[in-house]
């Protein structure tokens, strides 16, 4: 009924900056809060930043001051703009998004598939 599509991962030096898209399609009357999350090798997956319908964000102390998450709610697209980029942000990103089909249903969580994000010299 819903994909989440990612995209814009990459290979990029220490430094430098990326930004990635998720754009939700399919069966939506409205979405509450989008995230990113993400998972480095032999790690647990971990909440990068989260934003909500009315704009509100939060995010790892990891990525405070580096990482933007934005949304665009016409569109249904979260984005995650990601500067000053290091080794450790070296990862699987993921996006998720709380999602109800019908006025008035309950909110369902889907994910994407994932966009490898690789930060190395």
């Amino acid at each position: 009924q819903v994909q989440l599509v990612e995209s814009g991962g990459g290979l990029v030096q220490p430094g430098g900056s990326l930004r990635l898209s998720c754009a939700a399609s399919g069966t939506i009357f409205s979405i509450n809060v989008m995230g990113w999350y993400r998972r480095a090798p032999g790690k647990q997956r971990e909440l990068v930043a989260a934003i909500n319908s009315g704009g509100n964000t939060n995010s790892a102390d990891s990525v405070k001051g580096r990482f933007t998450i934005s949304r665009d709610n016409p569109k249904n697209t979260v984005y995650l703009q990601l500067n000053s980029l290091k080794p450790e942000d070296t990862a699987v990103y993921y996006c998720n998004a709380g999602i109800s089909h019908y006025s008035g249903s309950s909110y369902f969580t889907y994910w994407g598939q994932g966009t490898q994000v690789t930060v190395s010299s």
